[in-house]
C-alpha cells in the first residue's frame, strides 16, 4: 500500500508567507516519492523565494513576479492535484534574443512563464540534491558550494603540475543541441519518479514563441530556465565520466571545459578522440573556428588566463577581457551622456566594483596599473566638456590655483577634451585627489 501524505500551499496574510495544509493523498512509495519531495512545504518556499529574488521578465502569460504569490492563493489546489496526476503543462517559452560579449552574434534566451519558473526551481532544487553528489570533481558550473573562482584554482594547479599545452574546447549552440531523448534516459537512471520525468519531458517540448509565432522545440533546452544549469550538467557529466576514464586532467563550467596536457602531440591526439565522442556519443558538436590547442598563457578561461612563468603561474585577467572593460568604461564615461560629473562617477563606481568583485581573484595586476590613469583621464575630459564655454573654463582653471596666463592660454585652447585631459594645466587644476573627493578610487589599488 502506498504511504499517504498532506501537501497543499496557502497564503496567509499579511506577511506572504506558505504553509502546507492538509489533504491526504495517495503517494508511491520508496524513490517514486520524488514528486512529493518536491511538494513538501520548505522546498515550496526555498522556491518562492528564489524566484522572487531573481525578479525577471514576465512570460507569454504577462504574469509578473509580484503576481505569483496571489495566483498560488487562488489557484494551488488544482495546480497541486495536476503536478501530482502528471497532468501539468507548461505555457510556451518566450524567446528573446540578446548579444553575446564576444562579437556580433546573438543568443537565444527563453523567459518561462513566472509560475513555471516556479515549479522548475521547486523541481531544481530536489534534482539538484540527488545530482550534485554523483558529478565529477572537475565540475564547477552551477553547483552549491563551487564557483569560477574554484575552477581557476584547480586549473592553476594543473599548470603548476606541468601541464603546460591546453586543450580548449568550445561546444557549438550546446544549450540549442541537447538530445531530449538522451537527457531523459540519463535524468531515468536516478529519478524513476515517472510524474517527474513527464513534467521534465513536457518543460522540454512547451515550445518557443516569438514574434507571437509559436514553434515546437525538438531538442535543446532553454537558456533561462531553472532547470537549464541543471540539465547541462547531467548531459555534460557523461564526458565529465569519460574524461576520467581517461585519466585526462580537465576543468569545466558549464559548456566551457579545458584539458590539461604536457605536449602538442597528446593534445592533438585528446583532442580528436573527444572530438569523436562529443559528435558520436552525446550527438553535441565542436565548434572548431573556436576551439584550440593552446599554452596556458595564451588561452583564455571564464575571463582569466596565467602568467607565463615555469616555477610561479599566477592567475590574471586576459587581454581580451581587459580590452570589454575598457569599451564599457567609454560607455560609461561618455562625454555626451547628459550626466553631471556625481552619476557619472556613481553608475562608474557601481560597474568597477561589480567588475572587481569577481577579478579581484587575479594575482598579476601589471595591466590593470594604467587603467586608473586612464579612467581619471576620462574624467577630466569630461569634466572639461562639462565647462562649456571658454570664460567658464579661465574661471575655473583660476578658482583652481592656475596662474592667469596659463588659465587663458590653457582655457581658449581648441583642443578637443581627450587631448586636453593631459594638458599640464587640466590635470594641476583637476588632480587624482579631486576625483577621489567626488567618489571616486579604482578598487584594485585599495586592495594592492
Amino acid at each position: 500500500m502506498g504511504s499517504r501524505r498532506r501537501v497543499l500551499m496557502k497564503h496567509t496574510a499579511p506577511g506572504g508567507e506558505m504553509r502546507i495544509a492538509s489533504l491526504p493523498l495517495e503517494t508511491p512509495t520508496s524513490d517514486e516519492q520524488v514528486m512529493e519531495r518536491i511538494l513538501e512545504r520548505e522546498n515550496l518556499k526555498r522556491a518562492l523565494k528564489r524566484v522572487r529574488e531573481n525578479k525577471g521578465a514576465p512570460g507569454v502569460d504577462g504574469m509578473k513576479v509580484g503576481q505569483l504569490l496571489g495566483y498560488l492563493w487562488r489557484h494551488w489546489p488544482k495546480i497541486l492535484k495536476d503536478l501530482l496526476g502528471g497532468r501539468y503543462r507548461s505555457l510556451p517559452v518566450r524567446g528573446k534574443e540578446i548579444p553575446k560579449n564576444n562579437g556580433p552574434d546573438m543568443r537565444l534566451l527563453g523567459i518561462p512563464a513566472v509560475l513555471d519558473r516556479f515549479v522548475y526551481q521547486a523541481v531544481n532544487q530536489v534534482l539538484q540534491e540527488i545530482w550534485d553528489p554523483t558529478f565529477s570533481k572537475g565540475s564547477f558550473g552551477f553547483r552549491p558550494g563551487l564557483s569560477q573562482w574554484d575552477a581557476m584554482l584547480l586549473a592553476q594547479k594543473y599548470v603548476q603540475a606541468g601541464y603546460r599545452v591546453v586543450v580548449n574546447i568550445d561546444l557549438s549552440k550546446f544549450f540549442d543541441r541537447v538530445n531530449h531523448d538522451r537527457l531523459m534516459s540519463r535524468l531515468a537512471t536516478r529519478v524513476k519518479d515517472k510524474r517527474v520525468l513527464k513534467l521534465i519531458r513536457a518543460a522540454l517540448n512547451s515550445g518557443l514563441m516569438m514574434d507571437g509565432l509559436t514553434s515546437l522545440t525538438e531538442e535543446g533546452v532553454p537558456q533561462g530556465s531553472p532547470l537549464s544549469p541543471l540539465l547541462s550538467n547531467i548531459v555534460l557529466d557523461e564526458l565529465d565520466k569519460e574524461m576520467e576514464r581517461r585519466g585526462l586532467a580537465f576543468v569545466r563550467y558549464a559548456d566551457d571545459f579545458l584539458i590539461f596536457v604536457r605536449s602538442k602531440k597528446a593534445a592533438k591526439r585528446v583532442m580528436a578522440s573527444i572530438d569523436r565522442f562529443i559528435t558520436g556519443k552525446l550527438k553535441l558538436k565542436i565548434n572548431a573556428e573556436k576551439s584550440s590547442i593552446e599554452r596556458p598563457w595564451e588561452c583564455k578561461f571564464l575571463g582569466f588566463s596565467f602568467t607565463n612563468s615555469r616555477n610561479n603561474p599566477k592567475i590574471r585577467i586576459h587581454w581580451k577581457t581587459i580590452k570589454r572593460f575598457r569599451q564599457r568604461v567609454k560607455e560609461l564615461t561618455r562625454r555626451t551622456c547628459g550626466r553631471s560629473q556625481e552619476q557619472v562617477i556613481r553608475k562608474l563606481m557601481e560597474y568597477l566594483n561589480g567588475w572587481w568583485n569577481y577579478y579581484r581573484l587575479a594575482e598579476s595586476t601589471n595591466r590593470l596599473r594604467p587603467l586608473s590613469h586612464w579612467i581619471r583621464r576620462r574624467l577630466r575630459a569630461v569634466v572639461w566638456k562639462q565647462w562649456k564655454n571658454r570664460r567658464t573654463r579661465v574661471r575655473e582653471l583660476l578658482r583652481r590655483g592656475v596662474s592667469r596666463s596659463y588659465a587663458v592660454t590653457t582655457g581658449c585652447a581648441r583642443k578637443g577634451p581627450w587631448r586636453m585631459s593631459n594638458v599640464k594645466w587640466v590635470v594641476i587644476a583637476l588632480p587624482d585627489v579631486y576625483f577621489g573627493s567626488r567618489g571616486f578610487s579604482a578598487p584594485w589599488e585599495s586592495s594592492a
